[in-house]
């Protein structure tokens, strides 16, 4: 019999026979039980430890009173922004309000603050003086040491310091959380333990071994070199199995960051997407009109996490890892039964995938025997012959998903590496999933056409986005099916000039593609492009970056690459003008 969703008032807590939870985990999303939610997946782990968790989301930040619905917790409390950084959810790359939020009843805008764990962490101070404060999620994750702010143009401090908390897990945390509640149960101080994938504040370096003393907050500050040279280093150190410990100093405190968790097992990562959840937003929310991001992901499946690709724009690498771990079939089929099994289910799973759909059972011999390279790319310049992609593996997944009773269709929505689909090993893997696994359209991410912008992105020349379309072509024809591209592009992006957004638009406009999958570039925390985008510099080379730093500049690429929308059609005339390419304004139609 399935369990109830985790209590979220006093009333839930009195019908469980509560008095106080255990653990109460606060959250900038709505609470949706369901493995692509990361408060839910916590939850739903500690209980499966036999702690009594609480659930608070997206509470009212402009009193203390809805922090204190549930009393205070026999160990801790737990604190998330939720799915995405709180910044990137509330505002668009322009920097302008975002008017909807998926992950909020109905889509409503504004129900989470702006840098939502400091504004939780103080109330939660403010409410319950010296419980116990762990922070986590992308938001923490990202921002666990000292880190360059786009929206406050600025380099900000560790966010454990200014959230005044005890300790921050990064990563997924899965196992992280599990150890500092046990800590706590033992009565330890959890702000001097060791735990990995586990940052701490301490006021000397006494009894420290095996660390790596980074530049300070202060010197990263006001020394983009220094800023650069620090980011080298903890990329250096995230390979868990050879990372020491980093520490930074934060005036007269230290910031220490253990190494990094270890890469789950399969087993370990099929209990963790095997828990009890419901599957579902809490009923709560059916009177604004549910949850528009849970439609998604409702009759999805994760196979995998992690990601060797290392693109310089992706924040993946500092969070779940290079290895890819993935999940067995056994589970995913299991998985995909329970999914079947439900009254709404109407014959459709939309997705089976990861951080990239074509990486699932991924492996290297390298990451068997406990590592990675240090100074190598998996897939860049070109894929590595020691990567063994699980093509094989993986179609007999499919298959066997396929031939569940009540499953009508398996469609694969995850975008795909197309530089890992143009060798004759990926022929048969590429042809079932058009046969069988494409709706309509394949989500690729070239992201540019200019292969110097390329480079800066550490993504695949445009020679391998040429090879998979006409590799793509052929098998269309084989199959005698009518598929289309979606190609996802990146403007703005460091390296990119107004005249290398020219190109792109020329080289589309050539093929007769207008794509309306266009990204501002984001300078996300922690993230090689985040770097460049501050600093003018590529970190790892110290070559210099060209950036475009303006909004107008910023708009003018976009506007370039979508010069067929009326409304851009100002910025474009604008933009040639600015390159002295008025003699294209006949093609541009401006």
């Amino acid at each position: 019999m399935r369990k109830d969703f985790l209590p979220i008032s006093a009333e839930d807590m009195k019908r469980r026979g509560w008095k106080n939870p255990d653990i109460i985990l606060i959250t900038g999303d709505a609470y949706v039980d369901h493995p692509s939610y990361g408060a839910a997946v916590i939850g739903r782990v500690l209980e499966s430890h036999g702690y009594k968790v609480g659930i608070i989301s997206q509470p009212d930040w402009r009193s203390k009173d809805d922090f204190a619905r549930l009393g205070r917790p026999r160990l801790f409390f737990g604190i998330t922004a939720g799915n995405t950084d709180s910044m990137v959810a509330n505002y668009t790359a322009n920097k302008k309000p975002r008017r909807s939020d998926d992950y909020a009843p109905g889509g409503r805008a504004g129900l989470r603050p702006d840098r939502a764990i400091l504004v939780y962490a103080n109330r939660v101070r403010e409410s319950f003086g010296d419980s116990a404060i762990v922070l986590g999620g992308i938001e923490a994750s990202l921002r666990r040491l000292a880190h360059y702010d786009y929206w406050d143009d600025c380099v900000r401090r560790s966010l454990l310091i200014d959230a005044k908390a005890d300790i921050l897990a990064y990563g997924m945390a899965e196992t992280q959380v599990v150890e500092i509640a046990r800590c706590l149960e033992r009565g330890y101080d959890i702000a001097k333990t060791t735990i990995r994938g586990t940052v701490i504040i301490a006021k000397s370096s006494q009894g420290l071994s095996e660390y790596v003393e980074i530049p300070s907050f202060e010197d990263v500050r006001h020394d983009k070199d220094k800023f650069n040279q620090a980011f080298r280093a903890i990329h250096q150190h995230m390979n868990p199995f050879k990372a020491k410990k980093i520490v930074q100093r934060h005036g007269d405190r230290l910031v220490i960051q253990q190494p990094p968790s270890w890469p789950l097992e399969a087993a370990q990562l099929d209990s963790i997407h095997e828990l009890p959840y419901k599957r579902a937003y809490h009923p709560v929310y059916a009177s604004a009109g549910g949850l528009p991001g849970f439609e998604t992901v409702k009759f999805s499946i994760i196979s995998h996490r992690g990601c060797c690709g290392e693109c310089s724009f992706c924040s993946l690498y500092f969070h779940q890892g290079r290895i890819v771990q993935s999940r067995s079939a056994a589970s995913l089929i299991r998985e995909a039964s329970v999914l079947s099994e439900q009254d709404d289910f109407r014959g459709t799973i939309s997705d089976i995938g990861g951080p990239t759909a074509n990486l699932y059972q991924a492996g290297c011999n390298i990451w068997a025997r406990r590592s990675f390279c240090d100074n190598k790319n998996c897939l860049i310049p070109a894929p590595c012959k020691n990567l063994k992609l699980g093509y094989q593996q993986t179609i007999a997944l499919y298959r066997a998903i396929r031939h569940l009773p009540k499953v009508k269709h398996l469609f694969i929505g995850s975008g795909f590496r197309h530089d890992l689909l143009t060798e004759k090993c990926a022929q048969d893997y590429l042809e079932e999933i058009c046969r069988f696994h494409i709706s309509g359209q394949m989500k690729i991410a070239p992201e540019h056409m200019v292969d110097s912008v390329l480079e800066v992105m550490n993504k695949a020349q445009r020679a391998s986005y040429e090879r998979f379309v006409s590799v793509f072509k052929k098998i269309n024809a084989k199959i005698n099916k009518k598929l289309y591209l979606v190609s996802y592009f990146i403007t703005a992006h460091p390296g990119s000039r107004l005249d290398d957004a020219l190109t792109l638009s020329l080289y589309l406009a050539r093929r007769h593609l207008y794509p309306e999958q266009i990204q501002d570039f984001i300078p996300l925390p922690m993230t090689a492009a985040g770097c460049m985008h501050y600093t003018g510099k590529n970190p790892f080379s110290g070559e210099a970056v060209y950036t475009a730093k303006t909004l107008q500049e910023r708009h003018m690429q976009r506007a370039l690459v979508q010069y067929k929308n009326p409304a851009n059609k100002k910025l474009v005339y604008q933009a040639l003008k600015a390159m002295k390419a008025e003699h294209l304004r006949v093609l541009f139609r401006v």
